[in-house]
């Protein structure tokens, strides 16, 4: 017999400073995070605890990091476990918690995400993320950044799309990082900057990619009927959905769609029961920056071969008519991989609540979303929010 599903509200967020973060592990990482987050809001009890971290024991040797931190917070009766979803690890860990409140299983949720990786060489940084990929094709010495810039060269090609128009997306990223103090990057760029950098994988630049950094980022989630007694700005969790699409990237019948990013926000809408042209600001997966427009695209929010138009025209700017990533994105605010989608939710709170300071969107915003992507498109989960006042 199924049940109603309960609302679920965001009732409050805390987030670290990305970057390289010297003599802080992942569990320090976490722990600042949830700090922050439980110092917004006095809770009686947590129920649940959720961590997300791809790699903890490769990069640190730590196991069971949702079990050091439930010993840390004193959670001596909760749910607690670590979820593992590649760069998707942090949307993943949203909709593990959210599917618990909704359920009624618990009354709160804590969600941390973190990663702590500019500790090791490139050389093994870029080893651990190409687990990322198909075996099949890293026999043939294929990677992420490799793929990013395929689909780069693919989609100028197929659309005329000069390449400066990358440098827009970069451009606008790093301002919004700029005025970001817990990005990775504060510091706005010129386009003549991103055109003089220098070439990593023809046609992306340096410039083009996200850094590797350190960080880590929490929400606190609870049923929306008792939110409103912590906070008179919840922010509702409207609705999450995933969806897959091939792991071996080359066996996709149309490489400039993510059908895992179209599907899971389709779903998403239809959960929600709210219309694409509802959506005010998006947080999403910008490891690279062709990967902007074509999530854009594969969403519905630009027509096919017309988001880069879009970005040269600053539509996605923060005071712009759609602001996309006005946290920096993963190109700017950074990427510690279990972090990134619990990110993304704390961003899209700040915005919701006007609390995002000199980058806060121009734009009245009821209706948000965030995108958790895993590995090059492999999956998805789309999160709708919308304001709870």
């Amino acid at each position: 017999m199924s049940r109603k599903l309960d609302d679920v509200a965001i009732i409050s967020y805390g987030m670290t400073k990305f970057g390289k973060r010297e003599g802080k592990g992942l569990i320090d990482l976490y722990s600042e995070a949830a700090e922050e987050a439980l110092q917004r809001v006095k809770v009686d009890t947590i129920d649940a605890l959720v961590t997300a971290a791809m790699s903890p024991g490769r990069y640190e040797n730590i196991m069971g990091p949702a079990n050091i931190m439930a010993g840390l917070l004193g959670l001596y009766d909760a749910t607690v476990f670590r979820v593992e979803n590649t760069s998707g690890s942090g949307g993943a860990a949203i909709y593990a918690g959210w599917l618990m409140v909704a359920s009624g299983q618990v009354n709160s949720a804590l969600i941390i995400g973190g990663e702590k990786m500019t500790h090791l060489p490139t050389e093994e940084n870029a080893a651990i993320i190409a687990g990322l990929v198909h075996e099949y094709e890293k026999k043939h010495g294929v990677t992420l950044p490799s793929y990013a810039a395929m689909l780069a060269r693919l989609y100028m090609e197929k659309y005329s799309m000069p390449r400066e128009a990358l440098g827009y997306v970069a451009v606008k990223n790093h301002l919004h990082g700029s005025m970001n103090p817990k990005a990775h990057f504060q510091k706005a760029i010129t386009l003549e900057e991103y055109m003089n950098s220098k070439v990593v994988n023809d046609p992306l630049k340096v410039m083009d990619y996200t850094p590797v950094s350190d960080g880590a980022a929490a929400i606190l989630l609870m049923r929306k009927e008792i939110a409103y007694s912590y906070t008179n700005k919840p922010i509702i969790i409207r609705a999450v959905a995933g969806s897959t699409d091939t792991h071996i990237v080359h066996e996709r019948e149309d490489l400039l769609i993510l059908n895992s990013v179209k599907n899971s926000f389709e779903k998403a809408l239809r959960f929600g029961g709210i219309s694409r042209d509802q959506i005010g600001l998006i947080e999403l997966h910008d490891m690279a920056t062709i990967l902007e427009l074509v999530e854009l695209e594969s969403m519905g929010f630009y027509p096919r071969g017309k988001s880069w138009i879009a970005a040269m025209e600053f539509e996605t700017r923060y005071d712009g008519e759609l602001p996309v990533n006005t946290s920096g994105g993963l190109k700017a605010k950074g990427h510690p991989i279990g972090a990134t989608g619990v990110a993304q939710a704390y961003e899209v709170s700040l915005q919701l609540r006007g609390e995002a300071g000199s980058r806060q969107a121009k734009r009245e915003i009821d209706y948000a979303l965030s995108m958790s992507m895993g590995g090059f498109g492999n999956n998805a989960f789309s999160i709708i929010y919308e304001k709870g006042w």
